[in-house]
């Protein structure tokens, strides 16, 4: 009687191949969710670093359940129905999103500027919810945008929510690119801000992501104290001048606490 050759059962390199395959359509599907207005094939397949003819396999695949669509004309990719549909269910399930809700629309009204809720991910603040004011000139970002931790209102509040030690090892690790003028590029600089921040209880963002547009921001607690996420108001420059921005920071801070009240937080780590 043969013995077994030795090795792995021929099941394992097909399975390998469905993990792989997976794997690389789950990154496809996060490189074309990051593109609001769409993203052509070929740039798509070398951004994850895949020959052309790879990433269109999978996603006919990913087409054929309804997790992309493509534009025939423009030959562009976009997040289809299921995936939106997958990232709502991610939004439910998020209870202290909904519980937010009533207070940014209190806020918006209160103050004239649209309201953007964000929660940390990696090194950026994702957006999940948001409400519109209804000035002609108001900030409008899709659901679903990021933008960096050291140059975004709710980035920075999120920051300045943490506990010291924790604050500083977290700045340690950015990359602090510059993307305006008055981008803050210098960690030693950014953490003096946001220490103060943390006293004060709401960040400023002064043009330091789109140059003529100013933000505020205050971070929501957990039940431990930890930050959760970050309610922000932004407008204008012409809107929001330095005594307006205070004025503004004091009552998203006040939001900002009575959300984390009502959430069952507790404000401050």
């Amino acid at each position: 009687m043969k013995k077994a050759k030795p090795g792995r059962p021929a099941t394992t390199s097909k399975h390998t191949g469905q993990v792989q395959s997976l794997s690389r359509g789950l990154l496809l599907l996060e490189k074309i969710a990051e593109q609001q207005s769409g993203v052509l094939l070929t740039d798509l397949a070398e951004q994850v670093g895949l020959p052309a003819s790879t990433a269109h396999r999978l996603l006919n695949t990913l087409e054929m359940q309804g997790f992309v669509r493509r534009e025939q004309d423009r030959e562009l990719w976009f997040i289809g129905t299921t995936g939106f549909k997958i990232g709502n269910a991610f939004l439910a399930g998020r209870d202290f999103v909904r519980q937010a809700k009533p207070f940014m629309q209190s806020l918006v009204e209160q103050v004239g500027e649209t309201s953007n809720l964000s929660i940390l991910q990696g090194e950026t603040a994702v957006i999940i919810a948001q409400q519109q004011c209804s000035e002609m000139m108001r900030m409008m970002v899709p659901l679903g945008s990021s933008s960096p931790l050291h140059a975004s209102g709710v980035g920075k509040a999120i920051l300045s929510g943490l506990p010291t030690q924790e604050r500083k090892a977290q700045i340690d690790k950015l990359t602090l690119t510059r993307i305006t003028p008055w981008t803050i590029t210098s960690k030693q600089q950014l953490n003096t801000e946001l220490a103060a921040s943390a006293t004060q209880g709401w960040v400023f963002d002064d043009q330091e992501h789109a140059v003529g547009l100013r933000c505020v921001a205050a971070c929501l607690f957990d039940e431990t104290g930890y930050p959760l996420a970050a309610i922000s108001v932004s407008g204008p420059l012409a809107r929001i001048d330095d005594l307006r921005a205070k004025w503004l920071g004091e009552q998203v801070k006040k939001t900002a606490m009575l959300i984390t009240e009502f959430i069952g937080g507790r404000w401050g780590s």
